[in-house]
């Protein structure tokens, strides 16, 4: 049997797109980079995120220095404090490297964490004793992304820019979503943040308006590139 080629991924590739610019058509949706909105969207996720799992600690923080005038220490709870902020926002980016591109779901709901039905696929074609060919070694294939790595510097290049606005929400906002404060009211236009309203069902919409599961479209794409070698050029890292 025949190496495993890329091609043979034809539906769920990914090539290089532009950061900005009128938005494609959702047929070429997998021909493009992160879009600010997707990079917004999974910020504010990350960043809700870790303060959710913080949120509850009744540690209570003291502040200051016992002064000569008698001024005695502040005592402020951890879960209002600057501190929480500052540390839930330490590495964010960074953790934006665990998304993994699953290629076949369409919109900002392809950037996740956990292994892509893709390379699920793939590694099950290997187990199999199928010969897949990506050009690189099978240990840097669960690597990051270029666009997950593309993600993470977007992200930090966007906290950066708004992270004053990321504070003011934290100490005077938090009854609304950090997504709707930060993405819909300070980062994107109106045009441009329908990203935001996608969500995961666990299904996959098929061309012909029929619905199958994960598991059922991975069996599907075995049976298909095993049968069908097919050569490619596109970059082994977009999966």
């Amino acid at each position: 049997m025949g190496p495993v080629r890329l091609g043979t991924l034809l539906f769920i590739l990914t090539v290089y797109g532009a950061w900005a610019g009128t938005p494609k058509e959702e047929e070429d949706d997998t021909e493009r980079l992160p879009s600010k909105c997707e990079v917004c969207k999974l910020l504010s996720l990350e960043l809700q995120e870790e303060l959710s799992r913080t949120g509850r600690s009744r540690e209570v923080l003291e502040l200051g220095q016992v002064l000569d005038t008698g001024k005695r220490k502040r005592h402020i709870p951890y879960s209002v404090s600057e501190t929480r902020l500052e540390e839930a926002l330490e590495n964010l980016c960074e953790r934006i490297l665990d998304y993994s591109v699953h290629a076949e779901r369409k919109g900002s709901l392809r950037y996740a964490k956990g292994q892509s039905q893709t390379m699920a696929t793939l590694k099950g074609l290997v187990q199999k004793g199928v010969k897949v060919d990506l050009g690189i070694p099978l240990e840097l294939w669960d690597e990051p992304s270029v666009e997950v790595t593309f993600l993470k510097k977007q992200c930090e290049t966007m906290l950066e820019q708004f992270e004053d606005v990321v504070g003011d929400w934290y100490f005077h906002h938090q009854e609304q979503p950090l997504q709707h404060f930060l993405c819909e009211g300070h980062v994107l236009p109106a045009s441009e943040t329908a990203c935001l309203q996608e969500t995961w069902t666990g299904k996959e919409k098929i061309t012909d308006g029929q619905e199958k599961t994960e598991e059922e479209e991975q069996d599907q794409e075995e049976e298909e590139m095993t049968n069908t070698p097919v050569h490619s050029q596109h970059d082994p890292e977009d999966l």
